[in-house]
C-alpha cells in the first residue's frame, strides 16, 4: 500500500540574534518537543503554494500579519517516513525587525526565544533539529534551498540549485 502524504509548513522567525521557538502541545503530529514558532498542515488550496500556508498559520496562530516582517525565506524542504505516512516539511525562515517584537503568545505551547548556542541542548521535533544544526553550521552563511531526507539517525542535506 502505498503511504499517503503529509504537507506542512514551519516558520523560524529571527530578531535581535534570537531565533523564536514553540514548546508545541497538543499537536497531532508533534509534542512536547521545540518547533519552529508557527506551522501546520497544507490546506488544499495551499498544495502548490507553501509561502501561503507557512504566513496564514503565522498570522492565526501568533498574530504576527506578513507586513510585520521581513526576508520570508524558504530555505529547507525535509521528506521522512514516520508513522505509515511520507511527511514533507517546508521550513521559512524569517526576520522580525526590533521595532515589532513584542510579547507574543500562542495557543500551540510555550513560545521562547533562544540565543543560537542554546538551541542543540533543547529537545525538538526530529527534523527540525537537523534543520537548525544545519542551518548554524552552513546555512545561514548561504542563500541556498537545501533538501533534506531523514534516515533513522539524521537528515542528509544538499543544496538544490535552480535548474535551467
Amino acid at each position: 500500500m502505498t503511504p499517503k502524504q503529509r504537507n506542512m509548513t514551519t516558520i523560524f522567525l529571527e530578531s535581535n540574534g534570537k531565533i523564536l521557538l514553540l514548546y508545541r502541545e497538543g499537536g497531532r503530529v508533534v509534542n512536547h518537543v521545540w518547533v519552529g514558532c508557527a506551522g501546520g498542515h497544507m490546506e488544499p488550496e495551499e498544495l502548490n503554494d507553501a509561502a501561503a500556508c507557512v504566513l496564514r498559520e503565522l498570522e492565526e496562530e501568533l498574530g504576527i500579519t506578513p507586513e510585520e516582517i521581513t526576508d520570508v525565506k524558504l530555505r529547507y524542504l525535509t521528506t521522512s517516513y514516520a508513522k505509515g505516512e511520507i511527511r514533507l516539511n517546508y521550513y521559512f525562515f524569517a526576520k522580525l525587525p526590533d521595532g515589532q517584537s513584542r510579547k507574543l503568545s500562542s495557543n500551540e505551547g510555550e513560545l521562547r526565544w533562544f540565543a543560537p548556542e542554546e538551541i542543540p541542548e533543547l529537545s525538538m521535533a526530529f527534523t527540525a533539529h537537523f534543520v537548525m544544526e544545519h542551518y548554524f553550521k552552513v546555512g545561514q552563511y548561504t542563500s541556498e534551498i537545501y533538501g533534506g531526507v531523514a534516515n533513522r539517525k539524521n537528515v542528509v542535506f544538499v543544496p538544490m540549485p535552480e535548474r535551467e
